[in-house]
């Protein structure tokens, strides 16, 4: 679908607007042009999320918005609704405010910032200011969104696949994974136990955080959630733990995010925890993409990181 429904923009008073795919990821992304300059028509993949869910994630950025964060905000149609069905099947879409910038990086290339720590720490602050915005959020009734919780990470069915079926996994590989994922699954639990909790993004990898003059902004929201807040300090991490300069991304990180929230030190010694977790959904998540482009590279890409740091756990 290079193009959206036909009519879907008359939600808007935006018929006949240029519209041009500009991403195709989990949603397909349209630039709409406006007269005032331009905004993001999402169409969502059915069957990813449930409509009560996609709202629950548009009502929780209309509110990191009002909150002051440089994230989407949602434009509403002119009947007021921030989500539309349109089309045979239904399609389900959404507008959101254009957020200019450009990424921080991409997937499996060297990040191309010259002082590469520098954004992290804007990163950082983002990141904390986001999750004091959610923790002053009073979600209404109805609100879904996933939970990257104990049973959402090591569960017997993850929310991004059972990563020890990888079918891309040698035996021994396998054995790893999984003796590494019963000693997680115990550290885990004693870091439940009072840890911070609630909504996070849960996917600010590269492609997701945008820079423009030394300020970030963070946008795809499709994967937030209620989740461990140091979930999404390790998934800013992530991408990044071969760069020559990890030592020092991971400190400007740290630090932002300790510049707008405090960050026990419990926590910060629990990060080499949540790296595996993380490492351990990436394994999970290219199984149901095994058709995607550089599908195979990528999934022993992940299984190779995934096997480093269960190296430690086993």
């Amino acid at each position: 679908m290079n193009a959206p429904p036909e009519g879907l923009l008359a939600h808007w008073g935006l018929e006949g607007a240029p519209c041009q795919l500009v991403a195709h990821r989990e949603n397909r992304v349209f630039a709409v042009t406006l007269p005032q300059g331009r905004a993001a028509l999402r169409l969502h993949r059915p069957g990813y999320h449930s409509p009560a869910a996609l709202q629950s994630e548009l009502d929780f950025m209309a509110h990191l918005a009002a909150s002051g964060l440089r994230v989407p905000a949602p434009l509403p149609t002119r009947g007021g609704a921030y989500l539309v069905a349109s089309g045979e099947p239904p399609v389900m879409a959404d507008l959101l405010e254009w957020l200019e910038g450009a990424p921080l990086g991409r997937a499996g290339e060297p990040l191309p910032q010259t002082d590469p720590a520098r954004p992290f720490h804007a990163l950082g602050a983002v990141l904390a200011q986001l999750h004091n915005a959610a923790d002053a959020f009073t979600p209404p009734p109805g609100f879904s969104r996933p939970a990257w919780d104990e049973a959402g990470l090591l569960g017997e069915a993850p929310l991004w696949g059972r990563f020890w079926e990888n079918p891309a996994l040698s035996p021994a590989e396998r054995e790893l994974l999984l003796a590494a994922r019963q000693t997680a699954g115990r550290a885990l639990a004693a870091f439940a136990l009072g840890a911070d909790y609630g909504l996070i993004h849960a996917d600010a990898v590269r492609e997701n955080v945008l820079v423009q003059d030394g300020a970030v902004a963070l946008i795809d929201f499709d994967d937030c959630g209620y989740g461990f807040r140091l979930f999404d300090l390790a998934t800013a991490l992530h991408p990044n733990r071969t760069e020559p300069a990890f030592a020092e991304i991971e400190a400007a990180l740290l630090e932002g995010y300790r510049s707008q929230r405090p960050l026990p030190a419990a926590a910060e010694a629990a990060l080499g925890l949540f790296a595996l977790l993380r490492a351990f959904t990436y394994v999970g998540w290219i199984m149901a993409r095994a058709d995607a482009p550089e599908a195979e590279a990528r999934s022993r890409r992940f299984i190779d990181r995934a096997c480093a740091l269960a190296r430690n756990w086993a």
